[in-house]
């Protein structure tokens, strides 16, 4: 059985990070083994949470990793707490990974124009550092005009435009690199529409769905865990991509029906036979 190492955070409500990555991984047929990076009572999203920092825990977690030689078909990584947990988790990729080992980065920084009030600009260098390591990332918007030092307002001012798609495209591109081959840029949204962009050297493609209620927690992260799970089987980007999204927006019209807050995350679970089956 395929193995993928998920170095990412765990809330008790929300739907997201390791509780989202779990549950998908599983369902996809491959082992979830967690590096969590904190215990969170709900995601940061809400209005009030706990949250207990296992910065300190980490080193002695991942040498008995290191010890026992473990190997991976696949590293994820996510939400990280500080500048110091950030400089364990790069070393911790460097010790995980093999010649064979895909790399997939969320590298969460942003939304909505905004850094996350848990971040501090010197945390989001480290982010950054993190995502050249990677095979494939998967920025929104937002964390793609930081990486690709763009302004965000002036970026999402070309949404009117036939040509904002290939913008994007061509920003994303400028961040490729011999090791970073595809850039994923998550939840753009254009008219009434929401899009996924996947973006390589020579390839450009654009996962469509209706916007629907709005942005949810979690969504991000089940598509993170969707593509880095469906790349390690071997399919094709495109279809890991077009998968994540068509799960994603059932997913999303059932939470709209229900009137879920968008802080609890959407109703993914009744779906997950969809990747059970295939």
């Amino acid at each position: 059985m395929k193995k993928i190492a998920v170095i990412n955070d765990i809330s008790g409500f929300g739907k997201c990070s390791l509780t989202a990555a779990l549950p998908i991984i599983s369902a996809l047929g491959m082992q979830c083994c967690p590096v969590p990076t904190a215990v969170l009572s709900h995601q940061t999203g809400y209005n009030s949470y706990h949250c207990i920092d296992l910065t300190a825990e980490l080193d002695a977690y991942l040498k008995e990793w290191y010890s026992c030689g473990e190997s991976f078909d696949a590293i994820l990584t996510g939400y990280m707490t500080s500048c110091e947990q950030a400089d364990i988790i790069l070393k911790a990729v460097d010790r995980l990974k093999n010649d064979c080992t895909l790399v997939v980065v969320d590298p969460v920084m942003a939304d909505d124009g905004t850094l996350y009030k848990t971040y501090s600009k010197e945390l989001c260098r480290k982010v950054i550092r993190l995502a050249k390591k990677a095979n494939v990332i998967t920025p929104n918007l937002t964390e793609l005009c930081i990486l690709a030092r763009l302004s965000y307002k002036s970026t999402t001012a070309k949404s009117a435009e036939d040509s904002y798609f290939e913008y994007i495209a061509e920003a994303a591109r400028t961040l490729l690199s011999e090791n970073l081959e595809t850039v994923i840029v998550t939840g753009v949204k254009k008219g009434n529409t929401v899009c996924d962009i996947a973006v390589g050297k020579d390839s450009f493609s654009v996962s469509q769905s209706e916007l629907i209620g709005g942005s949810f927690s979690g969504t991000g992260d089940l598509f993170a865990s969707i593509v880095c799970a469906e790349l390690t089987r071997g399919m094709s980007m495109a279809y890991s991509v077009e998968l994540a999204t068509r799960f994603i927006e059932k997913a999303i019209r059932d939470t709209v029906k229900e009137g879920t807050d968008r802080n609890d995350g959407i109703a993914f679970e009744k779906h997950l036979e969809m990747l059970i089956n295939e």
